[in-house]
């Protein structure tokens, strides 16, 4: 809906909200995770009756909302993207519980793309203290709990989840995840009493979302994860990270150097992120794509990574663009030197040309003032 400002003969004004439809060239594009909403902003492109052509205006599309994109170039990449983010449940293997003893906890689905948030727990907890303080404190924890199982409950499909990660600081965990199996029997909660095994108890800082990277970090947990698909994503970044410091001839990250190793054959694994992808400049969207589809026809693996993911954020840090080679490469650092050195070089011989010239001149003039003196 958009507010309509409409004025009488008398100058007086009645505003009220229409709703229509509007064709907008998107300019800026913001969405939020916790809501799954996307934003989209740009002027209007269309004759309206109610705005004019060329004023900006704002879209949400949230979840269920019917809408048409049009773009002048659809790329494989995308219309692949495009299929797996319309049906994150399809992709999901697991589920990610964050939780604190504040009575703060987050119920996430994570993908290989996305870290999607299904919950949001936040509750106060008073402290635990003696009489009927400790009283209000086990009924707050308690009720907490509560929401959490019933979160888990809606949101976990078991037919498709290969493991539910319980994390937080402390002993919440523990003490949830008995309060979950106690509780399941009581109900008679089958989802829960037959996929219990399901269940990893780990250790995070906090019930924030972000705290989730920190599981995905932790060894005894990716070993527990090895045969989800999420897993094998953040592995072969990780794998990428330990490269930098054992191997560095053999892992390459910026798009000169990953180009380069590319012309060779030499790509094993493309690690790049979405990001890339999205750019506002066509010409770096196209050069992304075709070294993508370049390394595909060299037989080389890639591997895609949202930057809403955890291990995106990582790769991002990186330039978004990295590769783990099947041999080593080190002439690739000996380019930079090589450009250094030349520039260094230049400099060196442009500054011993001009110091040349300076002793040539003084030599000249003081010549000039012998023959003037007539000596």
């Amino acid at each position: 809906p958009r507010k309509i400002v409409k004025e009488s003969s008398t100058g007086s004004t009645v505003s009220q909200k229409k709703r229509m439809s509007l064709t907008i060239e998107v300019t800026k594009v913001e969405f939020d995770t916790d809501s799954l909403e996307l934003r989209v902003s740009g002027p209007n492109r269309e004759e309206s009756d109610f705005v004019r052509m060329g004023a900006h205006h704002t879209i949400t599309l949230e979840i269920g909302r019917q809408f048409r994109l049009e773009k002048a170039c659809w790329d494989q990449i995308f219309l692949e993207r495009l299929d797996v983010a319309s049906h994150p449940e399809r992709e999901a293997e697991v589920i990610a519980v964050v939780m604190a003893s504040t009575g703060l906890a987050h119920v996430c689905l994570v993908t290989e793309y996305l870290t999607i948030t299904r919950a949001k727990i936040d509750m106060n907890i008073p402290k635990k203290r003696g009489g009927a303080a400790s009283s209000n404190h086990s009924k707050a924890v308690t009720k907490f709990y509560e929401a959490v199982y019933q979160a888990l409950l809606r949101h976990a499909d078991f037919t498709k989840l290969k493991c539910v990660l319980l994390a937080s600081p402390g002993f919440v965990k523990e003490d949830f995840y008995q309060y979950m199996l106690a509780e399941s029997v009581r109900r008679e909660d089958r989802p829960f009493i037959e996929n219990k095994h399901k269940f990893i108890l780990c250790r995070a800082s906090s019930g924030h979302k972000h705290a989730i990277e920190e599981l995905f970090q932790d060894p005894t947990v990716m070993a527990q994860l090895a045969n989800t698909r999420m897993a094998k994503e953040v592995e072969i970044l990780n794998k990428f990270m330990r490269m930098i410091d054992t191997n560095p001839d053999q892992a390459q990250y910026g798009y000169t150097h990953v180009f380069k190793a590319n012309e060779q054959g030499a790509v094993d694994s493309l690690l790049v992120t979405d990001e890339l992808f999205r750019s506002s400049d066509i010409t770096t969207r196209k050069k992304y794509v075709s070294l993508v589809e370049q390394v595909r026809d060299s037989g080389g693996k890639v591997y895609i990574f949202s930057s809403l993911h955890v291990s995106g954020t990582q790769l991002q840090q990186v330039s978004g663009v990295a590769a783990i080679l099947r041999f080593p490469m080190p002439d690739l650092a000996d380019l930079e030197v090589v450009e250094v050195n030349e520039d260094v070089m230049h400099s060196s011989d442009d500054v011993n040309g001009a110091v040349s010239s300076d002793e040539d001149s003084i030599t000249q003039r003081v010549e000039d003032d012998v023959r003037g003196m007539g000596l």
